[in-house]
């Protein structure tokens, strides 16, 4: 009795593995619809990838006044923050992102990072192992009340405060409260970091790019309520958008550059610098200078004592930033977008210079404008670069850009495109995710491959001689061949991501250069992803979203191109591995009993194996075409003219194709065919046809003019990743014809 139990426990077990094994296969079909890995639509987000009829999102209003010390590298703030309860939920408390708490001594982010030590280590590599362990960073809360001045109850986990409400903020509440703070700033150059300072000794100065510098509201939506994801450095952020009022107070001489609209210029500005400011508001055919080198460096000399406040109003923003220092040349111009003209504004110390006159504010017009083109009309009044050494990073309406000139002084192609390029990409971040607002704590290609993508095309059409990598197929090839085990999905969360360049940056937008050149066409690819900016601009917008968006507007089943390049690790390999020549055989053929010719194959890398020759010199294979029985023809009355359809034929020349998948990413075949004549045909087949098979598949081809050359890709644009077998003949075996060809 007990070995028949046993039995059949075992009998159900072995069940249950091959019916999950059967499943696991099924999952694996590369033309299953993702549907059931996507989230259910509902009345917040539609299958259209709309916003749907009841979507909401919070609000968060910020009025803050912050005083930089330059002396001390120390910021103090305090804030009143108006939180809105859009939602349909009560809220009995609320989360504070701390993300300066990254940097405190108690810190558990540093603990999570792996290090290990090296024979040979430099002292600022040393940073991995402590050295650098004595800075006191981090939030330093000194006060958090409610309007009236009564303590609100919170708790601090790690980058993350929750505060609780005195009583539940129901649907449509708004609560007001007041938060003040200080914290010292990092030193970029031995402890890296989105913002702090950096110094120079020459001058004795400092440029102060100062971000994250308050306590920001967490995110609470429809998709997983609260935010939790803690900040530990790669993983950017996720916030609401609100209005934000802004008084950065900072020593006099200083120049401010900041998210927003200075409301103040008369308090802050010389007159020569606010005529010049009021004339690069109608500039559109150059830039003006509004501080000039001679001015910065003559500030350099001598430092103020005094204290200034700029006042800066943002509206519908996600974030604030801004920088500060009195090294700061700066220039702008006016751009027409639409209806809007923003202004677009470089500030750069005279290290900069004279890249930074030439080429950032040049740059930040040309990505508005391309852009725009490609998304929506850039809605803010102004655009800003600012100058940092080593870095690249994004806020609305503001970002800090490397790009100086080598230690021998010279401007080398690497650093001029290199600058050109992270100025591009992020000014480009005010529109993925400073406007169509991603969670870059989760998903990073949501803004980071976006972004890149419309970055490629505005150095494709801005920038002719632009060295291009990601975005271009063959680019991405040796990452995608590379050993899976250090390659993870681009669906992969911020944090876990293996390889952030390739994966998060370059992948996807490589991927969507291919759905646009190769898969969809320009023309129903740019209106789509139009769709998807207009309907999520001031919206958050989640994978979905963008996935059934991209299909909705273009009418094209995509759901195998996302999940190949998405879902999977699996990369383009497709092989040309047999080729057959056909032809019929004639009356006086079949009379005379002409034998037919060898099999033309692709097997062998170009040397002849046994039966199977790698060229066309064998000449074609006959085969026989026959009326069609009247039996064929089943209910039908009507015939087949055959006579007609064995002589159109007979002069054909058929050549069946055997394609291999070796890579596992199903892709649209194109097939280009070079004749005996010297001309040549392409030919563009659907991905669809690996439908019913995903490893193999054949296809046949006829022509009058006989084939000499067969080439799969040609143009390399769908990241092949071994296309020494897309050729027939194999380039190291060459036909007659080849060679005739040649001559």
């Amino acid at each position: 009795m007990k070995f028949k139990k046993c039995y059949g426990i075992l009998f159900f077990a072995l069940l249950f593995a091959t019916v999950t094994n059967v499943n696991a296969q099924q999952w694996e079909q590369k033309f299953e619809q993702l549907g059931p890995i996507l989230p259910t639509p509902n009345e917040y987000r539609t299958g259209s990838g709309a916003p749907g009829p009841k979507y909401w999102q919070q609000q968060a209003d910020y009025k803050i006044d912050v005083t930089l010390d330059e002396a001390k590298q120390q910021v103090k703030g305090s804030e009143t923050v108006t939180y809105h309860n859009n939602s349909p939920e009560a809220l009995s408390y609320l989360w504070v992102q701390l993300d300066q708490n990254m940097r405190a001594r108690d810190s558990e982010t540093p603990l999570t990072d792996r290090s290990t030590v090296k024979d040979n280590m430099t002292t600022k590599s040393a940073g991995s192992l402590g050295a650098f362990d004595d800075f006191d960073g981090g939030f330093k809360i000194t006060s958090l009340t409610d309007t009236k001045g009564n303590n609100l109850k919170y708790v601090i986990n790690k980058t993350m405060m929750r505060i609780d409400l005195p009583s539940p903020m129901k649907p449509g509440d708004i609560f007001e409260f007041n938060v003040s703070w200080w914290y010292n700033i990092n030193d970029r150059m031995t402890d890296g970091g989105r913002s702090g300072y950096e110094y120079f000794p020459k001058d004795d100065n400092y440029l102060f790019t100062i971000a994250q510098f308050y306590p920001r509201m967490a995110v609470y939506d429809d998709y997983e309520g609260w935010q939790n994801k803690q900040f530990l450095g790669q993983g950017e952020f996720t916030l609401s958008f609100g209005d934000f009022e802004v008084n950065i107070t900072v020593p006099a001489d200083h120049i401010v550059a900041s998210t927003g609209e200075l409301q103040n210029p008369s308090d802050v500005l010389t007159s020569d610098e606010i005529k010049r400011f009021q004339e690069a508001k109608s500039s559109f055919d150059k830039t003006v200078i509004i501080v000039t080198e001679k001015e910065a460096i003559k500030k350099e000399k001598s430092k103020s004592k005094k204290m200034t406040t700029w006042k800066f109003k943002a509206d519908n923003v996600r974030d604030f930033a801004f920088a500060s220092s009195r090294k700061f040349i700066w220039d702008a111009q006016a751009v027409k977008v639409g209806s809007h003209t923003p202004l677009a504004m470089s500030y750069y110390p005279k290290e900069g210079n004279p890249l930074w006159e030439q080429e950032s504010t040049k740059a930040v017009k040309n990505t508005l404008e391309i852009y725009s083109k490609y998304t929506i009309d850039y809605p803010y009044p102004v655009a800003i670069s600012v100058n940092a050494a080593s870095i690249g990073m994004e806020y609305p309406m503001i970002c800090f850009n490397f790009g100086r000139q080598d230690a021998n002084g010279k401007i080398t192609d690497r650093i001029k495109w290199g600058m050109i390029g992270v100025v591009i990409h992020e000014v480009g971040h005010n529109f993925f995710p400073m406007i169509i607002n991603s969670d870059e704590r989760q998903w990073t290609w949501m803004d980071e491959g976006l972004n890149t993508f419309v970055q490629y095309r505005t150095q494709v059409e801005r920038y002719p001689d632009f060295p291009n990598r990601r975005g271009v197929p063959s680019e991405i090839t040796s990452y995608m061949k590379g050993d899976k085990l250090f390659i993870r999905p681009i669906m992969t969360n911020s944090e876990q991501i293996l390889q952030f360049g390739n994966n998060a940056y370059a992948k996807p937008a490589t991927a969507l250069s291919i759905l646009r050149e190769t898969i969809m066409g320009p023309e129903l690819f740019d209106m789509a992803f139009k769709t998807y900016a207009d309907r999520w601009a001031f919206k958050s917008p989640k994978p979905a979203d963008f996935f059934r968006t991209m299909e909705d507007a273009s009418g094209v089943d995509l759901d195998w191109f996302w999940k190949g390049w998405f879902y999977t690790t699996d990369h383009v390999d497709i092989e040309v591995s047999e080729v057959k020549w056909f032809k019929v055989r004639t009356e006086e053929e079949k009379l005379e009993g002409r034998v037919t010719a060898k099999n033309v194959t692709a097997s062998g890398g170009g040397e002849k194996t046994g039966d199977a020759p790698t060229d066309f010199s064998n000449g074609p294979q006959l085969f026989n075409l026959s009326e069609t029985p009247p039996s064929a023809y089943r209910e039908f009355n009507n015939r087949l003219d055959d006579k007609a359809i064995i002589k159109k034929l007979a002069s054909k020349n058929f050549y069946e194709i055997k394609f291999a998948n070796t890579g596992g990413l199903v892709m649209p075949l194109i097939v280009e065919f070079t004749f005996k004549d010297g001309t040549k045909e392409r030919i563009k087949v659907p991905a669809e046809i690996w439908r019913l098979n995903e490893s193999e598949v054949s296809k046949v081809f006829s022509f009058e003019k006989e084939v000499v050359n067969i080439v799969l890709d040609p143009d390399k644009e769908t990241a092949d990743t071994e296309t020494d077998n897309n050729t027939f003949p194999r380039v190291n075996s060459p036909s007659k014809f080849d060679q005739f060809n040649k001559k």
